[in-house]
C-alpha cells in the first residue's frame, strides 16, 4: 500500500499515473465532448452502470476525473466533483441537500451570490435560512430547527475575515444529524481541512487560489462518496454545471504550485497587516493571522497560516474609500482573489452589493470596508502603492483632515 503523500507532493502527483497515459509527464487533455463504444452492447452496459468507462464529458472526463481525485486527496475526502464555477458547486450542493419547506442555517456573512441563491430558494421553494454568529454551542442549538437540512458556513468569512470554530460546529451538528458544508475558498486545503475537524462537505471556488492565475472559472466539492455520487447523478448531471476538460487541465497545472504560492500570499498579507495596523488612516484591520484578532486562537487550532486576504476600514466616508481605490497605480481593482496580482475591491458596492444594507451592516460590511488579496509581488511594492494612495486621499479629504 502506497504511503499517504504530504500536501506538497500530493498537489503534484495525486490522482495521476503517467504509465497509464503513454508516459506523459503532464496530465493529458481529453478535449472531447463524447466517447465511442466498441459495440452497441458496450454502450448499453455503460449506460446501465454494468461496465465502467466514459460516455459523455458532462458525465465524466479523464482530465476532469484526475482533478476530482486530486482535490479529494488534498481535502482528505472520499470523492471530489468539479463544476463550471464556484456558484455551480454551491447551488448543486444546496439543491441536493434541501427540499421545499427545509431550513438552512448560515454563518453571519456569506458571499453575495450565495446570499442571492438562498434568497431565490426562499422565494421559489420556501426553503428558509437564518444567520448565526455560531460563537457558542448554546447559540447554535438555539438556531437549529426540526426542518434544518444543513449548516452552511464560510470561515474565514468573506470579507470580514471572521473565523468559526469548525470542531465545535461539527460536534453540535452531529448530535442532530445535520451535515455541515464549509466554503473553504479563502484557505484552500493547504491552510485548512474542514473534514478533519468533523465537517461533511467542502466547497471551493477554484477560480481563486486553486487556479492561482486568474484565467479559470471553476468550482470543486469534496466529501463522502455516497453523497458525492448522489450529487453527480442528480444536480450535477441534470442541471449540468460541469467543468470543461481544458479548465480542469489549467487547474491541475495551477495546483502544482499551491503550497509555494499560499506561503507567499500569507507572508505578504502579514507584512501588510503590520503596516496597516500602524497607519493613522486605518480604523481597523481584519486578518485571521493577527494575534490581536479575537479569533486568533481559532486560527491557531484549525489553520496553518492566516492566508492571503485581509480587510480594513479606512477613516472617512464611502467616497474616501472609492477615491483610495482610484488612486492606486498597479494594484488592480477587481472582485476576485488568489491571483499572482494583488487585487482590491469595495465589498459594499461590489461583491456584496446584492445584500440589503441592513443585513450587510449586521455582517460588518460598512461603506468604509476595503478587501485586499495580497498577490505575489514584493510586499514593499504593494505597501508602497497603498501608502501613496492613503496620502492622496488624506490630502484631498476634508473629513480625514478633521
Amino acid at each position: 500500500m502506497q504511503k499517504k503523500q504530504r500536501m506538497e507532493t500530493a498537489v503534484i502527483h495525486a490522482g495521476y499515473d503517467s504509465k497509464q497515459h503513454l508516459g506523459s509527464l503532464s496530465t493529458p487533455l481529453f478535449q472531447t465532448s463524447t466517447f465511442t463504444f466498441d459495440s452497441a452492447e458496450q454502450g448499453e452496459k455503460r449506460f446501465a452502470g454494468e461496465e465502467e468507462g466514459y460516455i459523455y464529458s458532462r458525465l465524466g472526463n479523464p482530465t476532469v476525473r484526475t482533478l476530482e481525485e486530486r482535490i479529494a486527496q488534498l481535502e482528505g475526502a472520499e470523492m471530489g466533483l468539479a463544476f463550471g464555477s464556484g456558484m455551480a458547486a454551491v447551488s448543486a450542493v444546496l439543491v441536493a441537500l434541501t427540499k421545499a419547506g427545509d431550513h438552512v442555517l448560515c454563518s453571519r456573512g456569506l458571499y453575495g451570490c450565495t446570499f442571492g441563491l438562498l434568497s431565490m430558494m426562499k422565494e421559489k421553494y420556501n426553503i428558509t435560512h437564518d444567520f448565526s454568529y455560531m460563537k457558542t454551542e448554546e447559540e447554535l442549538r438555539r438556531m437549529i430547527r426540526p426542518e434544518t437540512a444543513c449548516i452552511f458556513i464560510e470561515t474565514p468569512i468573506n470579507p470580514t475575515m471572521k473565523l468559526l470554530d469548525l470542531e465545535m460546529i461539527a460536534r453540535v451538528s452531529n448530535e442532530y444529524g445535520i451535515p455541515v458544508v464549509v466554503d473553504n475558498t479563502f484557505s484552500t486545503p493547504y491552510l485548512q481541512r474542514p473534514l478533519e475537524s468533523g465537517c461533511d462537505i467542502v466547497i471551493h471556488s477554484a477560480t481563486k487560489y486553486i487556479s492561482g492565475h486568474g484565467d479559470v472559472i471553476a468550482g470543486l466539492v469534496a466529501g463522502k462518496a455516497d453523497f458525492m455520487k448522489e450529487v453527480a447523478m442528480t444536480t450535477q448531471k441534470d442541471i449540468g454545471g460541469v467543468l470543461s476538460p481544458f479548465d480542469a487541465w489549467l487547474l491541475l497545472r495551477g495546483l502544482k504550485t499551491l503550497p509555494v504560492r499560499m506561503d507567499r500570499h500569507s507572508y505578504n498579507a502579514g507584512k501588510l497587516l503590520e503596516q496597516l495596523n500602524n497607519h493613522p488612516l486605518v480604523k481597523q484591520v481584519y486578518y485571521p493571522g493577527d494575534d490581536k484578532n479575537p479569533d486568533f486562537a481559532i486560527m491557531q487550532r484549525q489553520m496553518k497560516q492566516g492566508g492571503g486576504v485581509l480587510a480594513f476600514e479606512i477613516v472617512g466616508s464611502k467616497k474616501d474609500a472609492q477615491k483610495f481605490l482610484n488612486e492606486l497605480t498597479f494594484i488592480k481593482i477587481a472582485v476576485s482573489l488568489g491571483d499572482a496580482e494583488s487585487l482590491i475591491q469595495h465589498p459594499a458596492t461590489m461583491t456584496h452589493a446584492v445584500i440589503p444594507e441592513e443585513s450587510r451592516l449586521k455582517m460588518g460590511i460598512t461603506d468604509q470596508l476595503i478587501r485586499i488579496s495580497a498577490g505575489l509581488e514584493a510586499w514593499e511594492d504593494i505597501w508602497g502603492d497603498l501608502e501613496q494612495a492613503f496620502t492622496k486621499v488624506r490630502d484631498g479629504s476634508l473629513e480625514m483632515k478633521n
